[in-house]
């Protein structure tokens, strides 16, 4: 019998132009590093969260900002992520970051 798996972001975003690409995402960023238990999933998206920020990646904040959310992070954690790392990885990163946020969820306050 066949199991047919779940399709997954990022087999929808980009599953015909890079299948490996997809499959690593699926099975070892998102089935493995994700799943060790070392950390839990709202850490690693605290983290995750934070790289985006320092590196300007604002397209993936899309994807990993609500996933922070549904990991337990909460919309002033995360704001108060993009206002420390101001000050750590650069006003313009933290400005983009903070548009990208607002954009996400909504013009509503964290609070």
């Amino acid at each position: 019998m066949s199991t047919t798996r779940p399709t997954t972001a990022a087999q929808k975003a980009i599953g015909d132009f890079a299948p490996k690409l997809v499959e690593l995402t699926d099975d070892v960023l998102f089935g493995d590093v994700w799943e060790r238990p070392q950390l839990s999933k709202r850490d690693r998206s605290l983290v995750t969260c934070a790289a985006l920020v320092a590196t300007g990646k604002t397209e993936q904040m899309s994807f990993h900002f609500p996933r922070a959310i549904e990991n337990g992070v909460t919309q002033e954690e995360i704001v108060e992520l993009i206002t420390h790392l101001a000050f750590y990885v650069g006003w313009p990163n933290a400005m983009s970051a903070i548009t990208r946020a607002k954009e996400l969820f909504g013009n509503k306050p964290p609070y």
